[in-house]
Parts: structure tokens; sequence; C-alpha cells
């Protein structure tokens, strides 16, 4: 399938705004699987090139925050294996089952997210202890998220992100930088499985994905700059917006 080069370097804008979006609240999604839908790709395609140009988004995010040294790998490999198989799973089942469940659960999580961050303004101020320890964390909570992003996706780093805070106990920026690697463990594993499955549209997901890796770049800088006064809003209007977008289809 051809694009034209006006529709190409459109999409290649949407991508970097929803790289710069992605890397500070999540949520990147809202803007580019529509735009691909807009563009006339049939549905899976649409998901997997989303799939290809959000995994040089979060992939930069990551490598960015890595070398200012905002997270440790070693402390994450536990969980990013875990987003890795879980992830994995949801690309498989996603493509052989409806996903009509999700359609009716999605919006009460995003409303739930949005209230938390509105309804307590203390939490990801300064790091507390955590709720749950680490290994019901990475075994249980991680693999659940990786397989949502994997089986459906939109809002996969806010709930990252919220996890970090509610459950470790987190700052908003420690949360945030690790929602960005786990986030790209779970895009790796589901780009893979539509790899293999030739659903991706290679020409327009690259052209994208210079778009990603921009907006991930700035975004990456602006979470250290910004800081929670920046993030806190930005998770509560994307996920608004992800809310009205549900409600409204």
């Amino acid at each position: 399938m051809e694009l034209e080069l006006s529709v190409l370097i459109i999409l290649g804008g949407v991508a970097l705004a929803a790289g710069f979006i992605d890397t500070l609240a999540g949520g990147g999604g809202l803007l580019t699987l529509p735009g691909l839908l807009l563009a006339g790709l049939p549905p899976v395609s649409a998901l997997a090139t989303n799939k290809l140009q959000g995994t040089f988004g979060s992939g930069m995010a990551s490598l960015t925050l890595l070398r200012l040294r905002r997270f440790e790998p070693a402390a994450l490999k536990g969980a990013f294996i875990a987003s890795l198989l879980g992830a994995g799973l949801g690309t498989v089942l996603v493509q052989v089952v409806h996903t009509d469940a999700l359609e009716t659960l999605v919006p009460v999580v995003l409303a739930g997210i949005a209230l938390y961050f509105l309804l307590t303004p203390g939490a990801g101020h300064v790091t507390r202890a955590p709720r749950l320890a680490t290994r019901p964390y990475e075994r249980g909570v991680v693999p659940l998220i990786g397989f949502y992003d994997g089986f459906f996706g939109p809002g996969t780093g806010s709930f990252f992100s919220l996890a970090g805070v509610a459950l470790r106990g987190q700052d908003l920026i420690t949360a945030t930088t690790h929602a960005k690697a786990l986030n790209f463990a779970s895009n790796i594993a589901s780009l893979t499985v539509f790899v293999l499955g030739g659903k991706v549209l290679w020409s327009v997901g690259l052209v994208m994905a210079c778009g990603q890796i921009l907006g991930a770049w700035l975004g990456s800088h602006a979470v250290l700059r910004g800081g929670a006064r920046l993030i806190r809003p930005l998770i509560v209007v994307i996920c608004l917006l992800m809310l009205g977008r549900y409600l409204l289809r």
C-alpha cells in the first residue's frame, strides 16, 4: 500500500507530537492510531504499523533517560522481561479473539487513573513505602499491563506510571522513566509478533518513526525539566481525552 508524500509528511508530524506526549504521560496512540486509520490502512495493519513507530519512540525515550542516568537497567531486568512476555501473549491473542470486553473496561480504568491524580495531589511528589513487594509486582502487575498493551494498547504508559506511584511508592518522575522502559519492552514483543505475521506497513511506519524519535527525545528532556508539575496534568488530560474517545465512538 502506497501513500501520497503529503500524507506521509502529516503522519510524521502527528508521530512527533505523539512521541512527545507519550513520553510524558502515555496515550500517544490517541493521535497516531486514528491518523493511520484515516490514511486508509486496514485496522490490523494500522495496529501493527503503530507498534513499529511507537517502538522507536519508547526506545529513544528509554535510551535518553538511561544516558541521563534516570534509572538503572539492572533494577528493571525482571519487570522488563515480564512486560515482554505479557505483551507477546496479548498480541498473539488479539489476532484470534474479539476485544469487545475491553471496550467496556478501558473507559472505567482511564477514568480511575484521572480521578486518582486529581483527588490525590500529593501522590508522586516524594518516594513512599511500597504497597506491593517487588516479586508480586513484577510477576502480576507488570505482565498484566504488558498483556493489555499487546492485546489493545491505549494508555499503557499511564497504567505503568500509575502502578509505579500507587503500588511501588515511586515519585512521579521515577515512575514515568520506569514506565518508558517497560513500555519499550511491551512494544518490542508486540512488534515482533506483528512482523512475524507480516502485518507491518514498513514505509509508513519508518517515516513516522523519525517523528517519534524526535518527539520522544524532546519529551525525555521535558520530563526532567517540568517534573511532576508537567506530567500530572498531562496524564489527567490524556486519560480524559481517551475516555471521551471511547464514550463518543
